[in-house]
């Protein structure tokens, strides 16, 4: 019997330490790559990100948070856009400009040259959310597939809030949300 004790030894460290990991992976953290450019100026194609999985089981999440989700159409897919319109609110873009329930949105995080939207239709985009329903754009707004082509987003596809660009080395920062 001793001379597997050293095996036994190392197979309960492995254990412990897959055990850990996926409740960690499943419950509280995950990595994220980014693919496209739907997120720039502040994040870009190649980044990692960590998102953090347990806040939104509490709370509800925040507008201008950034948040990975199951994309509705596929969700095999994960995307990430940024939040700005909660449940029962009004969202109108018209000319480039979004406003909340009447209320002009001032987007400090969008690129200089990015303030009007490219869409299919220069007519005025207005909806109502209902309850548990979310409203997210790209930053970048003439390269991104968002709530304008596929409606509003349910919470029940959010996957979590992204909390620290983790790779590349040189853009590693904490992520915030703009407040309004």
């Amino acid at each position: 019997m001793h001379r597997f004790a050293p095996v036994w030894d190392v197979l309960k460290v492995v254990a412990i330490v897959f055990i850990v990991t996926f409740i960690v992976r499943v419950f509280l953290f995950q990595p994220f790559y980014i693919e496209g450019s739907s997120m720039e100026p502040d994040f870009h194609n190649g980044e990692y990100i960590l998102i953090e999985k347990v806040a939104y089981r509490f709370k509800l999440p925040a507008r201008g948070d950034v948040v990975v989700f199951r994309y509705p159409n596929n969700p095999s897919l994960n995307y990430i856009k940024r939040l700005i319109g909660l449940p029962g609110e009004t969202v109108r873009i018209e000319k480039g400009q979004v406003s909340i329930n009447g209320n002009a949105l001032t987007e400090s995080y969008l690129a200089s040259g990015d303030k009007t939207m490219v869409g299919s239709s220069a007519d005025p985009y207005e909806i109502t959310l209902g309850k548990d329903q979310f409203f997210v754009l790209g930053d970048n707004r003439q390269h991104s597939s968002d709530s304008r082509d596929w409606g509003p987003l349910d919470r029940r596809f959010i996957i979590g809030r992204s909390t620290i660009v983790i790779y590349p080395r040189v853009d590693f920062h904490a992520i915030a949300s703009p407040s309004y």
